[in-house]
């Protein structure tokens, strides 16, 4: 028979709810921006991916578009870091603490949809005819199919970034809480 630790009074789930809750608006926040910028680099991506034939102001659809898919992002990912914090601090890792460390994950996810967008843009000039074949709805003029291709790209580089990113900053959270509170270890 397995008996439970007795909670510590230094516990602190208040921290982890604002955790919780700062990632997953992080991911609203990080929605709206990236769109924001992608839905003024390229309307017709969004007119041509999202079928949106009939929307007047694509631009402020593409910014609600990003702020309803980075929520639901940021909420997924939010359950993944908070568990990890939770779980390796034992409920006591403070939100200054935690929140260096979703600040890094977030820089990590701009960084990763700038280099999608840069990638999909170099693969477009270096193959148009490919790019036109394998994306739907590409321009045919040389500089639209490049800012329809940076807006693909980069959602794509956002969107996996975000995956590597949550993964690698909740092992570099675990690792260096791990430093830092040696007397901890189970």
């Amino acid at each position: 028979m397995s008996v439970a630790k007795p909670q510590s009074e230094n516990t602190n789930p208040v921290a982890l709810l604002l955790i919780a809750a700062t990632a997953s608006v992080g991911g609203a926040v990080i929605g709206a921006s990236t769109n924001a910028i992608n839905g003024a680099v390229s309307p017709l991506y969004f007119r041509n991916i999202m079928r949106w034939h009939d929307v007047e102001d694509i631009w402020r659809a593409s910014i609600a578009q990003g702020i309803f898919e980075g929520l639901i992002y940021g909420i997924m990912f939010s359950v993944v870091f908070t568990l990890v914090v939770g779980l390796v601090s034992h409920a006591r890792c403070s939100f200054r603490f935690a929140a260096r460390h979703m600040f890094v994950i977030a820089v990590a996810i701009y960084g990763c949809w700038a280099v999608g967008g840069l990638v999909a843009m170099g693969l477009a000039t270096l193959s148009p005819e490919f790019y036109r074949k394998a994306f739907i709805g590409v321009p045919d003029h040389f500089n639209p199919m490049l800012r329809y291709a940076w807006v693909g790209g980069s959602i794509w580089g956002a969107m996996f970034g975000a995956l590597l990113a949550v993964v690698i900053g909740s092992v570099l959270f675990a690792m260096r809480w791990r430093r830092l509170h040696p007397q901890e270890e189970d």
